[in-house]
């Protein structure tokens, strides 16, 4: 792996957006023999809300370490599935605290690529771009993919359906 030439970035939150997102990265990094920077945005709680007699928020550290766990799993999975590129891309998983948009905008910072889900909520919904994806497509300083799981998923399905004999 020493051979890599650069940086795919891919923002995972542990949706099944965020695993084609992986996936699409991790096939891409290979293509382009870059590393995977698996990057998972740990939200701060809004201190705010202290103030209305909500519970206190657990420590940041403990948000963070949480948000890395739910990346590490679905980097996991995904490489138990491919075990074909888990030898030949380097991948690293990082949570970082704040709001995603800007978590993934600061992390896509030299990178080649920034790959992103897509969050389908329902027909109509679904055909507008989320808050995060479009500010990253609007503010990101490298190209920026977003990845639909719908899309993964028919596209497979269609691919077996091609493979099997009529």
């Amino acid at each position: 792996m020493d051979d890599t030439t650069g940086t795919v970035v891919v923002g995972v939150d542990g949706s099944p957006g965020s695993r084609a997102a992986l996936v699409h990265a991790l096939e891409e990094a290979d293509r382009r023999a870059a590393r995977l920077r698996v990057i998972v945005a740990a939200q701060v709680p809004e201190y705010w809300a202290m103030a209305y007699g909500m519970v206190a928020p657990p420590p940041l550290a403990e948000i963070v370490d949480a948000a890395r766990d739910v990346g590490q799993h679905q980097v996991d999975a995904v490489l138990a599935d491919r075990p074909d590129l888990a030898s030949r891309v380097e991948v690293s998983v990082e949570a970082l605290a704040g709001m995603p948009a800007h978590v993934l905008l600061d992390a896509a910072e030299g990178a080649d690529l920034l790959v992103i889900g897509h969050r389908g909520r329902g027909a109509v919904r679904s055909a507008l771009l989320g808050s995060v994806g479009l500010q990253c497509v609007l503010h990101a300083a490298c190209p920026v993919t977003i990845v639909r799981a719908a899309a993964s998923t028919e596209r497979s399905d269609r691919a077996e359906e091609a493979a099997v004999p009529a």
